[in-house]
């Protein structure tokens, strides 16, 4: 108490001082600080980095001490899912926006994976009849061999009586019998010439050399002197190690810039930075469920046997990718490939030169064709300005021609990711500016604020679409809608003359409708025009499914847009496996994609428009 005491005369003296001054001031300085007062009373006052905050004067943040600011600036009643700024606080929460832009994104895959044997470059010699080894020339893994050289030398009385039986029917002239007699010792191992020497020498033998049938490394010897072996036993695995397996496992995401054929480039701890390279020839049709991976396979020269089966490999994959995941490879512009020897390449239709194969088009294995245009590019976002919530993904807007900044949260649709960017597959356009460094803070502020965010989505997903309010136009969108879905039941009859014609029927409804009622639908228009264009002008109908799935995706924003009733239907295996989607206007699906071949291949992927029917409880009998 002896302590407080003099604290407590302290604090009354200087209330007692600010009291007199404050009392005996000027009247004029005295009318305005009450004016000030008043005015500071009126106004609400919060902090620019947490809007939480609301106080009804000037003062300190208690979170981060920054100054209030009044709340008028911060933009109060922006709009729904809207936040404003003023520059001063854009800049002190630093917040940077980047164009939306279409490009080719560069995407570099990084691989990891071990060198393996060639299995189609291996080779097992069986037993292939009883006996007992004899004698070994090669007693040891890892010896290597020349096609031909002995391995070991086996004894069996078999041997006489197959060799008996040609010399009777030699001595018979039984030319049948000669014949099965020699069939049998070539299928024994016997070589043509050895033959011969039988049938003139006369002589016969219990023993045979066991010779191989390739040049390479013995990489199993299974037996040992004196062992008896039976009909099949494996005595000897032989593999030809001048060309070897790269093989590496590459994760899901990575899949989409992987494409049969592809250069691939890698490095291993053995030869420090010396690079090989070869092309993909295998990408597994699935993903191990463990790990998560695919199995991806280069076929490899390796003539000096400098690399070595299980050699710890650094890979790297570069893709160059345009709309709808087709990878730009220009060493494949309108060139033929064999679907089972990458390195076969060809500028006409033919034959693989190896296992002898129909050639197919680079384009039927996922490369783009040449000449594309700036319209084909993606459009493509930083993925630093993608808030991903694991259902939905956000980004915030610029709003243009704002007096101060104006940001609006918005749902996209992403594709995969290329590297550091994102491939935006619905609800972006280009020239749009997205904020790339602070849209967790923006998305923070609507939180506290209990509007529309990240983690508090608006009743209706349909953000992702605003729906248009076009009346002169949705009469014909359901027309279009009518003709795609003609476009579709013709697919799935295989029957391309009635597709071309419900496409041509599509082109011309197309043309008729203006396009000044709304720039986002002129977009729209653009786009469609394009994509039922260029399925009117392939000769095939392999090349119209592929031109069919642009067109769907298309047509889906349009049935988005419009509130049209349809069910989106998706096949994994259309493509080549990468998957295609189309839509119908009922449950019972029919793949437009693969026709009679598969024609209930696929699943419901989700119903647009469509009221979801309580599930209908069983009835209980009494």
């Amino acid at each position: 108490m002896k302590k407080l005491i003099p604290l407590l005369i302290t604090l009354i003296v200087g209330i007692g001082i600010g009291w007199l001054v404050s009392g005996f001031g000027g009247s004029n300085g005295g009318h305005d600080h009450s004016k000030m007062a008043s005015a500071e009373k009126a106004e609400i006052w919060t902090c620019s980095m947490h809007p939480a905050v609301k106080q009804p004067g000037p003062g300190k943040c208690p979170i981060c001490a920054m100054d209030l600011i009044p709340l008028s600036k911060m933009g109060a009643n922006a709009g729904a899912r809207t936040v404003s700024l003023s520059e001063n606080a854009r800049k002190i929460a630093r917040i940077s926006t980047t164009e939306v832009v279409r490009k080719r994104p560069q995407v570099t895959v990084q691989l990891f994976g071990s060198l393996e044997h060639d299995q189609t470059r291996m080779k097992t010699l069986p037993a292939r009849f009883p006996g007992r080894i004899e004698r070994l020339f090669v007693d040891y893994d890892g010896a290597r061999v020349q096609k031909g050289d002995h391995l070991a030398e086996i004894y069996s009385p078999d041997l006489l009586s197959a060799q008996s039986e040609l010399l009777t029917a030699v001595k018979f002239g039984n030319t049948d019998g000669i014949e099965a007699a020699r069939d049998k010792l070539e299928l024994w191992g016997f070589s043509k010439a050895r033959i011969q020497e039988i049938e003139q020498s006369k002589k016969t033998s219990d023993q045979l050399e066991i010779r191989s049938p390739i040049s390479g490394v013995v990489t199993q010897k299974n037996v040992n002197e004196g062992d008896y072996v039976k009909t099949g036993d494996s005595m000897f695995s032989v593999a030809d190690l001048t060309e070897l397996w790269a093989v590496f496992h590459a994760y899901e995401s990575d899949l989409p810039w992987l494409r049969f054929g592809q250069m691939a480039t890698f490095t291993t701890e053995a030869m420090g930075e010396r690079e090989f390279s070869g092309r993909i020839s295998f990408i597994a049709p699935e993903v191990d469920p463990k790990t998560r991976t695919a199995e991806i396979r280069i076929n490899l020269k390796n003539p000096n046997g400098i690399l070595k089966p299980g050699m710890f490999i650094r890979g790297e994959v570069k893709a160059e990718v345009i709309g709808d995941g087709k990878v730009i490879d220009p060493a494949f512009a309108g060139k033929w490939i064999s679907p089972m020897h990458p390195e076969i390449v060809k500028d006409e239709p033919g034959k693989c030169d190896i296992c002898g194969m129909a050639l197919v088009k680079a384009e039927d294995l996922g490369y783009a064709i040449a000449g594309a245009g700036d319209q084909d590019d993606p459009i493509v976002i930083p993925a630093s300005a993608v808030l991903y919530t694991g259902k939905r993904s956000v980004v915030y807007v610029e709003l243009p021609d704002q007096k101060t900044p104006h940001y609006r949260g918005r749902d996209v649709l992403i594709g995969p990711r290329a590297g550091d960017n994102y491939i935006i597959l619905a609800g972006l356009n280009e020239g749009e500016r997205v904020v790339t460094n602070g849209a967790f803070k923006l998305d923070s502020a609507l939180q506290i604020q209990s509007d529309i965010s990240m983690m508090n989505p608006a009743d209706d997903p349909g953000l992702l679409f605003e729906k248009w309010n076009l009346p002169e136009i949705k009469p014909s969108a359901n027309e279009l809608f009518s003709s795609y879905l003609s476009i579709q039941k013709a697919l799935v009859k295989s029957d391309l003359g009635a597709a071309k014609k419900a496409a041509g029927e599509f082109e011309n409804r197309l043309k008729n409708l203006p396009t000044k009622e709304n720039a986002d639908w002129a977009t729209l228009h653009a786009a469609l025009s394009k994509s039922v264009t260029d399925a009117n002008q392939t000769d095939s109908l392999e090349k119209f499914r592929a031109a069919f799935a642009p067109l769907t995706k298309n047509v889906g924003e349009l049935v988005r847009r419009f509130e049209i009733k349809a069910y989106v239907m998706h096949c994994p295996m259309a493509f080549n496996n990468t998957g295609g989607t189309w839509l119908q206007q009922d449950a019972e699906l029919v793949n437009p994609y693969f026709g009679d071949a598969m024609l209930y291949c696929g699943d419901v992927l989700e119903k647009l428009n469509i009221p979801e029917t309580p599930d209908k409880k069983p009835e209980h009998k009494h």
